[in-house]
């Protein structure tokens, strides 16, 4: 009986770490995701300003050049 016990005791104590690990797993996986993204994010908008910066750049060239009194 003891043996049976301890069996079980074993086979209940590991499926606990399996489900552990599992899940360590899956949290590592999507942080790893979400690290992605904030990537790609902070490149979309390191674009967005730098296009923003050369419009800005163009329309004051364009000032520049346009005659006084205009």
């Amino acid at each position: 009986m003891n043996r049976i016990f301890t069996f079980a005791l074993i086979f209940i104590l590991a499926g606990c770490g399996v489900e552990t690990a599992g899940t360590a797993a899956t949290v590592a996986t999507l942080k790893a995701e979400e690290a992605r993204q904030g990537q790609a994010n902070k490149e979309k908008i390191v674009n967005q300003i730098d296009a923003l910066n050369n419009q800005a750049e163009q329309r004051l060239k364009d000032a520049d050049s346009k005659p006084a009194g205009y």
